[in-house]
């Protein structure tokens, strides 16, 4: 574990190599697993304020979902989530023409229609970040599912922090970044002596 300011980070965020590979997967993350994608409270009033502009790029199961249940639900740890559609899939969903799951959300700001890019959390992915007392705990997510994207990153030696480098600048600034390049740097250094 690393230790900058408030954030305890996994060295798995260092070591582990990802780079999604929609060809293979499709978009599986937004899809399958327990639970909507976590919202902060800002981004479920960013959601609220344009569903209506966000409503042309969902599918009409998820606008019947969102209208009878609103855009989150509270999940088993107590944390506001994006509604899904039959305990399965993000309510923001859309598929593309190669039948590749996509987010509404993310589409209508590549319109230039909203200013709020999707979720933070699907940013992030595969990071998934938890509160410990006064702490933020950064750790890497493995799921079965992102097993082509393992593969592509090694492929292609990208290391997780790499791959998600406006994620992070997002999430933390980018002068947090630069602290992760460097201590990567060192952890090289290590490594290779």
């Amino acid at each position: 574990m690393i230790e900058i300011d408030d954030k305890i980070i996994s060295l798995d965020i260092f070591e582990k190599h990802f780079l999604c590979d929609l060809n293979s997967c499709k978009g599986a993350c937004c899809v399958k697993g327990d639970a909507g994608a976590p919202l902060t409270n800002q981004e479920i009033e960013k959601i609220e304020a344009n569903i209506e502009l966000i409503k042309p790029n969902m599918r009409k199961s998820g606008i019947a979902e969102i209208e009878k249940k609103g855009v989150f639900y509270i999940d088993q740890d107590n944390e506001p989530v994006t509604t899904l559609i039959n305990k399965k899939e993000c309510s923001f969903v859309y598929f593309d023409k190669n039948k590749v799951a996509k987010c509404s959300i993310e589409k209508t700001y590549k319109d230039n229609k909203i200013n709020f890019f999707k979720p933070i959390s699907c940013h992030l992915y595969p990071i998934r970040v938890q509160k410990l007392n006064n702490y933020q705990a950064i750790n890497y997510n493995k799921w079965d599912i992102c097993k082509s994207a393992i593969k592509c990153g090694v492929a292609k030696k990208v290391k997780v922090f790499s791959f998600l480098k406006s994620a992070i600048i997002r999430m933390w600034g980018i002068d947090f970044y630069k602290q992760i390049e460097l201590i990567n740097s060192e952890l090289e250094k290590k490594k290779n002596n």
